[in-house]
């Protein structure tokens, strides 16, 4: 079930939502997962260099996998409480929203962003990208896509509509999960392609699974952004909710994850 605005929303506008997320850094950074190594890998296979940018680094769950890669990242986050808890990590960060980030003149081989893009206007964010990257270098944003069992997504979206009906995420449980993704994904491709500054924009996907206990998953929920501004009552009332569910499936369940990139290179003229 997807965890971000509507495209209809225009999540870049949610200011106050992709700025909640250092509510609990600690627990945001325990319980997101990584990225496919594969991905890592064929991001730094294809840029011209080790020098990196992450756009909406949060604290630094993808920027230390490509530290580990070899790579230099710099960090760009405008939560400052998740930018403090990165840079106890080893993570150089600037506080700012990208579209507003002074670069001072300093420029990349690959421009990145892990579950952050949509927080981002994706034409002037892309614009942006073009001017920091050299010849060559590599915008690459990517997601996590997931589809929650039914049961518990049904138990989610219940309670999550009575105890916050005005709030702009829709949580249908009959919605699959890429296809509110898709809308996306396209948003952040002809975001690129109307820069005139890349080649075609091209998608990939990485498939992998993960096995969550009850206390797992409850764990990682009030991490996501329709949970990150509730109220401790009404994020009891969902935790409640969902919790049931998972206790009547046997107090686990399987998640199945589509890890989809949208990657352009830089044109070699300006």
């Amino acid at each position: 079930m997807p965890t971000i605005p509507s495209p209809e929303e225009t999540p870049h506008r949610h200011r106050q939502i992709a700025e909640s997320f250092g509510v609990n850094a600690e627990r945001y950074d325990r319980t997101r997962p990584s990225y496919p190594e594969a991905l890592i890998e064929h991001i730094v296979s294809i840029s011209p260099g080790r020098a990196v940018l992450d756009v909406g680094c949060g604290t630094g769950v993808e920027a230390r996998q490509f530290q580990a890669a070899g790579c230099t990242v710099l960090g760009v986050e405008p939560d400052p409480r998740m930018a403090e808890f990165a840079r106890g990590r080893g993570l150089e960060v600037d506080v700012a929203t990208f579209e507003t980030w002074d670069s001072a003149g300093r420029v990349f081989d690959a421009v990145i962003a892990g579950t952050a893009w949509h927080w981002v206007d994706p034409v002037a964010g892309a614009a942006k990208a073009a001017e920091v990257l050299r010849p060559r270098g590599v915008l690459s944003a990517f997601w996590h896509v997931f589809h929650l069992p039914t049961d518990v997504a049904e138990a989610y979206g219940v309670v999550y509509r009575r105890v916050a009906p005005d709030s702009p995420f829709t949580l249908q449980p009959g919605t699959r999960a890429l296809e509110v993704y898709r809308q996306m994904l396209d948003k952040a491709a002809e975001g690129i392609r109307e820069t005139g500054r890349f080649e075609d924009p091209l998608e990939s996907s990485f498939q992998w699974e993960r096995t969550y206990t009850r206390d797992e998953w409850l764990d990682q929920l009030p991490t996501h952004g329709s949970m990150t501004r509730l109220p401790e009552d009404k994020l009891t009332q969902v935790l409640d909710g969902v919790g049931a569910a998972i206790d009547a499936m046997g107090g686990s369940f399987t998640l199945p994850y589509t890890t989809v990139a949208i990657t352009a290179t830089r044109t070699a003229t300006p």
